[in-house]
């Protein structure tokens, strides 16, 4: 059995092949009900549903949520540490100061790069997390990036700048068919 949250409770749920087969009434401790009408969330993150015990026909209402795999991050030392979104944001806020982005962005940007990482597995390098942070600066700003990659890729003097501005600023022109 797997817990499921009710109302404000958590409920004990009786679960086959990975899917919510019943949930207990919080009020008679029943399995037996059915489902009366099922949404998703307003952001999309869970399924609100509606259930009306059979037993003794109160309604009571379940969420059903993805359950997320926690992300570590592998330093380059070999230590491992939990991905922290935070750090990210802290780095983005430091290489955007005095750019024209907001908390709200610096958030999105920080989402963005944590959802591309995760796509890599529960344990990531921490080259791809700066990697995800470059390509996310990249496309917004193009000073936060510089900013960032002088950091992050330890720059020793204006001719790593220079070389680094040159690939940012670097563009083909398209084939010719």
């Amino acid at each position: 059995m797997s817990p499921v949250r009710v109302g404000g409770r958590v409920a004990l749920a009786a679960a086959s092949a990975g899917s919510v087969a019943a949930v207990r009434c919080p009020a008679c401790a029943s399995f037996d009900d059915k489902v009366v009408d099922s949404r998703a969330s307003e952001d999309g993150s869970a399924i609100r549903r509606r259930r009306e015990c059979l037993g003794c026909g109160r309604r009571y209402t379940t969420f059903e949520r993805v359950e997320e795999v926690p992300l570590v991050v592998v330093k380059r030392s070999g230590d491992r540490e939990p991905f922290d979104r935070d750090k990210i944001v802290a780095g983005l806020r430091s290489a955007a100061k005095n750019r024209p982005l907001t908390e709200a962005d610096l958030d999105q940007m920080a989402a963005r790069v944590e959802d591309s990482v995760r796509l890599d597995g529960s344990e990531v390098a921490s080259e791809q997390v700066g990697r995800a942070v470059l390509d996310a600066l990249r496309e917004v700003d193009q000073v936060a990036y510089l900013r960032f990659a002088s950091v992050y890729k330890e720059f020793d003097d204006p001719s790593d700048f220079a070389r680094e501005l040159g690939l940012l600023t670097k563009s083909t022109a398209p084939k010719q068919h």
